[in-house]
């Protein structure tokens, strides 16, 4: 059956859809997109919906960046956008009965489009294709539930429990109570998962206050864990809208309290089906290979992995989020964790980047790292253990400023990215910190305005 004959059949099977919500995934990993009536949907989805180019290179704001080049000076022109097959579903958390689909732009020649984040993460996979290798890969998306009523002095609070108290003093992690207290939300970010095709597993409380983690299955497919991942985020964001609660995936909310992560999994297996990660009496020389790249690689990888101002503030020492390039053996402290517990469960768990991530990117950065040091034969280095890291291993950029000059001038970023793509990403972030640098803080005010 094709992608039209499939759609057909799914609106068949939901006679009561009104609207489809149709979206792309832009450079900081926010769904833009438009709502179609119903009686456009299958036109659209075998057509083509047209979207401005100038889509994936808007600011966390969602203003053009001309410095980017797909807006001012080009007359702004479209392109045409396709579904993702198996991203059109229904969601849950709407009062009117809504369906969306994830798009993807084409140029005319029916090649992705350059600007597409998803493309970059495609042009990555090709690599692994011609050595005969699949990444096999698994996403953990940190988050924090919080109050929707916010002011000045009150942005950002845990939402009440059931007993009425904010928990800012405590942490409860994995506390089954602390999930019982939100079962509606839970229930209702499953149910939408199921509905949708998202292999959403394990929920756990996490460590700050009203911050939760789902964990997402292995699939061997890395667009499809990114496209999970993606409508993951906006399940949990709807589905706690519709229970009077605000999601967040922001890396650090709190300054006091952990910051949120997207934790990546990933294996690869041989046209066999054989993961190549696993020796014979332990990790395989092709691991260790691939560690050798991610740590090679990090530093210049940077500006993916904390692509935000606030993403920094999670880089802190001795909060399981890294502050050097290294690694260990299930060691949460180490910025690569290498996990054996069993063979066919050999595997690495890349723990750089925060929650504020955009999935394609990070995942194209960390795959493209570790094929490098594949192909390279990169040795990692010595294994840490505790928080101890050996004076070998390079600290990271914990710098917003610095992170986006090396990113800006690295030849690894071009080769993964690509040379046109490395400057659209280079365009929306400096317009983003040119931004920051001319809003005047709070803190700075209180420091300040009467004592200098």
């Amino acid at each position: 059956m094709n992608d039209v004959a499939d759609a057909k059949s799914f609106f068949d099977a939901n006679p009561d859809i009104e609207v489809l919500e149709a979206f792309v995934i832009d450079a900081n990993g926010v769904p833009r997109g438009k709502w179609i009536p119903r009686e456009r949907a299958l036109d659209v989805l075998e057509k083509g919906m047209a979207m401005p180019r100038s889509v994936y290179a808007l600011d966390v704001w969602g203003r053009d960046v001309n410095a980017a080049g797909l807006a001012q000076g080009t007359g702004d022109p479209d392109g045409l956008c396709f579904p993702i097959p198996g991203t059109l579903s229904r969601i849950s958390w709407l009062n009117r009965p809504t369906a969306q689909v994830l798009l993807g732009m084409r140029d005319p020649d029916g090649e992705g489009f350059y600007g597409d984040p998803r493309q970059v993460l495609a042009n990555v996979l090709k690599g692994f294709a011609k050595i005969g290798l699949t990444p096999v890969v698994a996403t953990e998306l940190e988050f924090y539930l919080i109050d929707p009523l916010r002011s000045a002095l009150d942005p950002v609070r845990p939402p009440n429990s059931r007993e009425g108290r904010w928990h800012t003093g405590q942490t409860q992690v994995l506390s089954i109570s602390e999930l019982q207290d939100f079962e509606d939300v839970f229930h209702g970010i499953a149910s939408a998962a199921r509905a949708q095709g998202i292999p959403a597993d394990m929920v756990v409380r996490e460590n700050g206050p009203g911050q939760y983690e789902i964990n997402l299955n292995h699939v061997p497919d890395a667009l499809m864990a990114a496209d999970y991942a993606v409508l993951l985020k906006r399940i949990v964001k709807g589905v706690a809208r519709a229970n009077d609660l605000d999601a967040t995936f922001m890396a650090k909310p709190y300054g006091m309290q952990a910051g949120s992560g997207m934790h990546v999994h990933f294996s690869l297996i041989d046209q066999s089906g054989r993961n190549v990660y696993a020796g014979e009496d332990g990790p395989s020389e092709m691991l260790f290979h691939s560690v050798g790249g991610l740590l090679e690689n990090m530093a210049e990888s940077m500006a993916v992995f904390a692509p935000h101002a606030n993403s920094y503030r999670r880089l802190r020492p001795s909060e399981h989020a890294p502050t050097y390039a290294s690694w260990g053996f299930d060691n949460r402290s180490a910025a690569v964790r290498v996990i054996t517990a069993s063979k066919p469960a050999t595997r690495i768990e890349h723990r750089v980047a925060g929650a504020d991530v955009n999935p394609y990117l990070a995942l194209a950065m960390i795959l493209n790292a570790a094929l490098s040091g594949i192909k390279e034969k990169r040795n990692p280095g010595g294994a840490i253990t505790g928080d101890e890291h050996a004076i070998n291993h390079d600290p990271l950029p914990t710098n917003w400023d610095y992170a986006l000059r090396q990113f800006a001038r690295s030849t690894f970023a071009y080769a993964t990215l690509g040379p046109k793509y490395r400057s659209l990403y280079s365009a929306c972030k400096a317009q983003e910190l040119a931004e920051f640098s001319l809003r005047v803080t709070d803190v700075e005010y209180d420091a300040y305005i009467r004592t200098v």
